[in-house]
């Protein structure tokens, strides 16, 4: 039994032997022209040997493979002779025995292609934590948890000393509820006795591996655990501090300040009310279904209000309608922009940058013509060609269709035109546009595209 068991392991080990040789056979004879699964410079592969063994020519597949071209010439192979017209090119001949032939056909035919991945479908990002960051964080919590815990001990202890106190007992006496306030505080005091200790685990420092990475004890699953705990810690701070506001205030009552008589007369004079003990001064005679009106004066701030507004529609009329002081918001936005035109100018000036389509000149220097050149290879090529004309028109002849002057040619790259020519504004500036405008009308004729729009005599 264990024979047999081996030798199906030897089997499969040489099956799988065999198979890798045949990639590397594959790889390093083929795959320059072939694929398995698809068509590249030659046919695909996927099942070539089973088809040439259904066609009974199942030996010849050895002689096709190293020598195709004796093969067709022969005649003998109805296979050679109907791949024979699939490429231009020709097999060339492989030096291959029968054995690695063999083991590539194995390979092809076990062949499994690998899986697709979607180059748009978005990649697994891996987080890794902070580790280090973490225990800085929970040194952090670690700390105020214990803040908290010294907090709670501490208000503990005091609420104890003042329940314990003669004042607070006679107190409770007084109002009969001694028992229940005893068993609560007992309660209380036996769960945050001040000589219950506490403590948090750290690294054990003598340990190599934690001495070195502390922050891989630290997760953030622990940092919410702490975070958790902290918050625990800090409600139960705020309930004792509660209690015992509410026991000292129990013993030692609040004084009631009387309000202060500067408020008073502010309330008074802002709003202008009646007491409630006088309303009945200001109750009117009339009733509706048993149902009667305080005659309330207006509120002062109100009225206040309503004459400021009065006085404001007034002063807004009288300045931005009848005076003209002042200027509405068309026309505040006209002088701003106006001023910024200024500014552009100012600056288009000092910069030598103040070319437009009613000022511009014909350049005619050479560093000029051929700065205009560089902008046209850069940007009208695409279109233009050399100048000869492609998609757009020949900038050669003696024909345009909107001018053949400075300042027309300079305005139609400007400002780009309803045909298709897109402005170049945003992308040159006026002494670029007046360098490409030169350069084209110096261009010499050259033969091209068919002549469009009117003839212009050559300036």
């Amino acid at each position: 039994m264990k024979m047999h068991q081996l030798l199906i392991l030897a089997a499969m080990l040489l099956q799988t032997t065999g198979y890798s040789q045949g990639e590397a056979l594959f790889k390093s004879k083929c795959n320059t022209c072939h694929a398995v699964d698809k068509n590249s410079t030659g046919p695909w592969l996927k099942g070539v040997k089973a088809k040439w063994n259904d066609a009974g020519e199942g030996t010849l597949l050895y002689e096709w493979v190293r020598n195709s071209k004796s093969l067709i010439a022969g005649g003998n192979s109805k296979m050679a002779l109907a791949i024979k017209d699939f490429s231009g090119s020709e097999m060339p001949p492989q030096q291959a025995s029968n054995e690695e032939i063999d083991q590539i056909m194995d390979y092809i035919d076990n062949y499994t292609p690998p899986l697709k991945t979607d180059p748009t479908a978005p990649k697994e990002v891996k987080l890794i934590p902070d580790y280090k960051g973490n225990l800085t964080i929970f040194y952090a919590l670690g700390t105020l948890m214990i803040v908290l815990l010294l907090a709670i001990i501490l208000m503990s202890s005091s609420i104890l000393s003042f329940v314990k106190s003669d004042v607070f007992k006679q107190k409770l006496r007084d109002q009969e509820k001694l028992s229940k306030l005893l068993i609560l505080l007992i309660g209380l005091g036996a769960a945050f006795f001040p000589g219950y200790s506490y403590g948090m685990s750290t690294p054990d420092p003598t340990n190599p591996a934690e001495a070195q990475y502390p922050w891989l004890l630290v997760e953030k699953f622990d940092l919410y655990v702490v975070i958790g705990i902290d918050l625990i810690l800090l409600t139960v701070v705020l309930y004792l501090r509660g209690l015992f506001n509410d026991f000292y205030y129990m013993v030692y009552p609040r004084k009631v300040k009387a309000a202060k008589q500067s408020q008073k007369r502010a309330v008074k004079i802002l709003v202008d009310s009646v007491p409630i003990e006088e309303e009945s001064s200001i109750l009117m005679d009339h009733e509706y279904d048993g149902i009667r009106e305080l005659d309330n004066n207006l509120p002062p701030w109100w009225v206040w209000g309503f004459y400021a507004s009065i006085i404001f529609a007034f002063i807004y009329i009288f300045n931005y309608h009848l005076f003209n002081t002042g200027d509405l918001q068309t026309e505040e936005y006209n002088k701003s922009m106006k001023q910024a035109q200024k500014e552009i100018d100012a600056y288009l000036k000092e910069a030598a940058m103040n070319v437009d389509e009613n000022n511009v000149t014909l350049l005619s220097d050479q560093p000029a013509l051929a700065s205009g050149k560089q902008v046209f290879e850069i940007n009208c090529t695409a279109c233009h060609k050399d100048g000869s004309g492609d998609i757009g028109p020949n900038l050669t002849d003696n024909f345009w269709l909107y001018g053949n002057d400075i300042k027309t040619v300079f305005g139609t790259i400007k400002n780009g035109t309803s045909n298709g020519m897109p402005e170049h504004a945003s992308k040159l500036n006026p002494i670029q546009l007046q360098q490409v405008a030169s350069y084209v009308l110096s261009l010499k004729y050259k033969p091209g595209k068919e002549p469009q729009g009117k003839e212009f005599p050559k300036k």
